[in-house]
């Protein structure tokens, strides 16, 4: 932890004199304090069950230099008392809660990485249904300061460990070992957005492009970064207890039964789906994307609606990969039924 202490004298903050675009000569970074802020994004519904687990982890991070926003969605429970009682024990301005746009869990974690006022030099999402280990935010902050350039997008993200709801452990994510890129975000997310924290810069990027229609926060964030060539470090060792249970909106994908139901979402055109709808998006922000990930994407997009030997010819030409044999087979799989 001295390490990131001693690194982060060099860090800079976004001046609130901030205009233009990003990477423009106009943009201001301002000294920050020697233990840089963390703002913590949690967006919760209806999360009476685990919230307190969650945020006692936070109590528990032996980095303590964070702020929590919360954005309910319209809880019905007993949410919003929970949020209030930690928000009175807790110091003053420690947490703010505010109410969502009520669009969805990606549009709730959208609204708030997309807020210019929430004001940090990091910036972490977070489920309300988990448990952080004590070191998580530590690592990710270590990890972001001794590879961070501060002026490029940087993301960490990871593997987690699939827990019960007595946490009691029963999986962990899949060990990804190709690197990130656009090529392969394009066709795959790797990590989920509870593992996820970013720099500045990133978030100046994610305020830039706004809240899109896409499927999820994290594959977008995934594509938007390495798009405009930022760095994106995926970490093999979990930090994060991942909670599996009947609540949960998004979970892991590890057991044999979700396996079939990928499957199946794939012959029913889910991804076809998805991907259209981040392609949309992207082609809204291709301002923001490097030169050769606009053209990946417009081949991306042609090979689509290719005839079957054309598509194949131009996967290859755009380069993209899973991370897994499995997960190649099934891309191969949907470039053969024209469901890609």
């Amino acid at each position: 932890m001295a390490d990131l202490i001693e690194n982060s004298s060099n860090i800079g903050v976004l001046n609130q004199r901030v205009s233009g675009s990003l990477g423009s000569s106009n943009i201001e970074f301002a000294p920050v304090a020697s233990s840089p802020l963390v703002a913590i994004l949690l967006c919760t519904y209806n999360g009476e069950k685990f919230l307190a687990e969650q945020l006692d982890s936070y109590e528990a991070q032996s980095y303590q230099n964070w702020i929590l926003m919360v954005s309910d969605d319209g809880s019905t429970d007993a949410t919003l008392q929970i949020l209030q009682q930690y928000q009175a024990k807790w110091p003053h301005e420690k947490m703010t809660i505010r109410n969502g746009p009520q669009k969805g869990f990606c549009q709730n974690f959208l609204s708030l990485a997309c807020d210019p006022e929430i004001a940090a030099s990091y910036y972490a999402f977070s489920d309300q249904d988990d448990v952080w280990l004590p070191e998580k935010l530590a690592v990710a902050l270590q990890t972001i300061v001794a590879n961070q350039n501060i002026y490029v997008p940087f993301i960490y993200c990871g593997r987690t460990t699939y827990v019960t709801d007595e946490l009691k452990p029963c999986g962990i994510s899949p060990l990804f070992v190709f690197p990130p890129s656009f090529r392969n975000a394009l066709v795959q997310s790797i990590a989920g957005g509870n593992t996820m924290v970013f720099n500045l810069a990133a978030k100046l990027l994610i305020e830039k492009a706004g809240p899109l229609n896409v499927p999820s926060h994290d594959w977008w964030l995934y594509q938007l970064i390495s798009g405009a060539e930022g760095d994106v470090f995926y970490d093999p060792v979990p930090h994060l207890l991942y909670r599996q249970h009947d609540g949960a909106l998004v979970g892991g994908n590890n057991s044999f039964s979700a396996k079939i139901e990928r499957v199946m979402m794939l012959w029913q055109g889910r991804f076809q789906n998805w991907n259209t709808q981040n392609i949309a998006a992207l082609k809204e922000v291709r301002h923001l994307l490097v030169k050769n990930h606009q053209e990946i994407l417009r081949l991306f997009e042609t090979l689509r609606g290719a005839h079957l030997k054309d598509r194949f010819r131009l996967m290859e030409i755009c380069g993209l990969y899973r991370q897994t044999r499995r997960g190649t087979f099934s891309l191969f799989l949907a470039a053969l039924l024209k469901k890609i």
